[in-house]
């Protein structure tokens, strides 16, 4: 794979300049993750940015009686991790592959290289704040949102407005996800099939009706 092409096609760098785009796939590296194994550990020393180029990555962090509480799942085209760049020496969650990967790793040293030059790093920065007032928008939803809502706003988010939808990630993925637990979300697929709005089965999600036309 061209890096130089994936990171031009990537919405996230969109608003670099070319230069920047090209100074980043020149420290970057591509890496392939097997189903289930971790990027890296909560608590771990945090010393690498990432892009998903393909698959889903989960995000969790565990609790003091050991359970796991899923923050989000990453699909292709998303940056995480970049709060060790900044914020924090080391990852406040683990990451772990729910599907094959393939992500690009930014080492830490060379993105604080790219960074002592002005235009970079006013750019970079930039790039850091947007995705800073989506989280927060994401937290909003996620506090204000009935979990219908949120299961099509995550399909729609992950797949767009498809008739059909072939997922990799499981039904108890989907509603860590979202927010919510596995229970409430069978109870929800099957009030949704009920009333001939989806059909799942399998990795197959069929869209009947037009649900997107709610979201907004």
């Amino acid at each position: 794979m061209n890096l130089e092409t994936l990171i031009h096609n990537t919405a996230f760098f969109k608003g670099l300049h070319e230069e920047h785009r090209r100074e980043l796939a020149e420290i970057c590296t591509l890496k392939n993750v097997k189903k289930r194994d971790y990027l890296f550990h909560e608590g771990e020393q945090g010393a690498e940015m990432y892009l998903l180029v393909d698959g889903n990555i989960q995000l969790h962090k565990n609790t003091e009686d050991g359970r796991e509480v899923v923050i989000r799942v990453i699909k292709p085209g998303d940056v995480f991790a970049e709060v060790v760049l900044f914020e924090r020496e080391r990852y406040p969650v683990s990451a772990r592959a729910v599907t094959p990967a393939d992500v690009l790793v930014f080492p830490k040293a060379g993105i604080h290289r790219l960074l002592a030059e002005e235009g970079f790093r006013n750019d970079f920065i930039a790039l850091l704040m947007a995705k800073q007032r989506y989280l927060t928008e994401r937290i909003q939803e996620l506090t204000t949102k009935d979990v219908e809502h949120r299961f099509f706003t995550f399909l729609r988010a992950q797949y767009g407005e498809k008739e059909l939808i072939h997922t990799p990630l499981s039904k108890k993925d989907i509603a860590a996800a979202i927010g919510t637990t596995p229970e409430s979300l069978s109870r929800l697929i099957l009030r949704l099939s009920e009333d001939e709005i989806i059909d799942w089965k399998g990795k197959e999600i069929r869209i009947l009706s037009n649900p997107w036309k709610w979201l907004d």
